[in-house]
């Protein structure tokens, strides 16, 4: 089967979050099995830092979005299959984050910048590459939403789904033809793509797409709606999260379209993997000493190397939890911030690598200004701290009030570092609590609340505490997760059976 991924970044190439790390290894586990399997990227410096050289597909001079783009193929370093890369510097060209400016909001133009992506892909889809047309195309997130949409209009098909009865028209510049099956994945339902009606326009979108039936949500041109709505099937990084999403409290203002997809059968949760050659204790070129579930003693030294470099108190007894996540509501960095003094009162230390919210990373600025030999980190992304904390810490924290899937916890079993969740999304999926009857069986791998409350994480970070001085059971609970297999071999046959189901209808 051939495959046409179409994602915003992919891992080791550009990286904002789990996004990144889904289209830079699940591309290359389908390969592995088989498929014939290629990525689409927007041209952003770091990706065109390795695209120099690479021949051209095609051009478009005039394509939506208003600026002159064409497309590169070839291979790029540290990726697992080759890529297409859509270059135009007036879109791509940008310095700092992706998607915001620096003052957090929406990066101006990014409606152009992501609808020229999804244009791009689409056409390659249709055939613009004369020796390569895939089968399907998976497109992942807003970012990519517009992608099916256009498939639609260049093919003149009717969108599937209820209102099969709608037509959309040809697309300027498109030629119909045989369109391939869509998989859309919601990687994060609270990032939808919202942009003004007046984007219709220079997206060279019908007026007649933006209609209930179709891209428009509450009054604006949705990204993410679009792809929901034309995509032949719908697919969430776990299976809990697949089921929250068709109600009101996690569906963001779509549950009532997933749940029509989900009724047609048409939305599926698949768990997402870890790169095991990426995290991995036993190969990470980042840690200053590696280590296996049969020989932990390479995790003292790495959680004495990260007490030295965030200036904690070298205590080899202390309970150090880890914090590797954005700064948001969502994700219960609140929650934390107001546990901080629990922790520190406990005897506990606290490793933070975290960004997001203004106000969340002044109030940890403060922690670690008030206690900083027991709380200490980085505001902002460091990949090599990241490895870092997820092998020196004892315990991980991800205490979010919604997680479609989380990969940070999967990390966390894989370097012994059993974590602590809201039992919420692929958190509930991936962590089995640690209680009496689960470590007596050996099942046990992690600590798991059920409130999304300061005081439900508070209780649950002094019974870890606890449990951490009993040194018998918290090697049970490092053995049970490092035992876990979350590699994406088992997650790559589940999507390359729904694309043979999206293919036959």
């Amino acid at each position: 089967m051939r495959i046409l991924h179409v994602a915003s970044e992919a891992f080791p190439l550009v990286k904002t979050g789990g996004l990144a790390d889904v289209a830079g290894a699940l591309p290359a586990a389908e390969a592995a099995l088989g498929a014939d399997v290629r990525l689409v990227l927007p041209g952003w410096p770091a990706v065109m830092a390795h695209a120099e050289g690479l021949p051209q597909v095609f051009a478009d001079p005039d394509p939506p979005g208003g600026a002159p783009a064409r497309v590169l193929y070839g291979a790029l370093d540290g990726l697992g299959v080759t890529a297409y890369v859509v270059d135009c510097p007036p879109l791509y060209d940008v310095v700092g984050h992706l998607y915001m400016d620096d003052s957090g909001a929406n990066r101006a133009g990014n409606e152009r910048r992501f609808g020229l992506l999804a244009w791009m892909a689409a056409r390659l889809a249709m055939g613009a590459d004369d020796w390569w047309r895939p089968d399907l195309v998976h497109a992942h997130d807003w970012q990519a939403g517009l992608t099916p949409l256009y498939l639609d209009l260049l093919a003149e098909r009717p969108a599937p789904g209820p209102a099969a009865a709608h037509r959309a028209p040809s697309a300027t510049g498109g030629a119909s033809g045989r369109r391939p099956a869509t998989v859309i994945t919601v990687h994060n339902l609270a990032y939808q793509g919202l942009f003004p009606p007046a984007a219709l326009s220079p997206l060279r979108l019908p007026e007649r797409v933006f209609a209930v039936d179709g891209a428009e949500f509450w009054g604006q041109l949705g990204f993410l709606k679009a792809g929901l709505f034309h995509a032949d099937r719908i697919t969430t990084v776990s299976p809990t999260f697949a089921t929250q999403i068709q109600g009101p409290a996690e569906g963001c203002g779509l549950e009532g379209l997933l749940a029509t997809r989900a009724a047609e059968g048409r939305l599926l949760g698949i768990l997402n993997g870890a790169d095991r050659r990426i995290w991995n204790p036993s190969t990470d070129p980042h840690l200053p000493a590696r280590y296996d579930a049969a020989d932990l003693s390479g995790k003292a030294v790495c959680k004495a190397a990260l007490q030295r470099r965030l200036g904690l108190a070298e205590t080899p007894d202390a309970p150090l939890f880890g914090v590797v996540s954005r700064a948001n509501r969502a994700k219960g960095l609140d929650l934390l911030l107001n546990a901080v003094p629990g922790i520190v009162t406990a005897g506990g230390q606290l490793a933070l690598l975290v960004s997001g919210d203004r106000d969340l990373e002044e109030g940890f600025r403060q922690a670690m200004a008030v206690w900083p030999r027991q709380v200490a980190g980085q505001i902002g992304h460091a990949e090599d701290l990241a490895h870092l904390i997820q092998a020196g810490a004892d315990s991980i924290l991800v205490p979010s009030r919604s997680e479609p899937c989380g990969l940070t916890q999967i990390y966390a079993l894989a370097y012994g570092s059993p974590p602590l969740v809201r039992r919420t999304g692929g958190l509930a999926d991936t962590v089995v609590n640690a209680e009496p009857d689960a470590v007596a069986a050996g099942t046990a791998t992690g600590f798991v609340f059920d409130d999304p409350t300061a005081a439900a994480l508070g209780g649950t970070l002094a019974w870890a505490i606890d449990l951490f001085r009993d040194r018998d059971t918290w090697h049970r609970l490092q053995q049970a997760g490092m035992a876990r297999d979350f590699g994406w071999e088992e997650s790559a046959r589940k999507y390359l059976t729904l694309y043979a189901a999206a293919r036959a209808g």
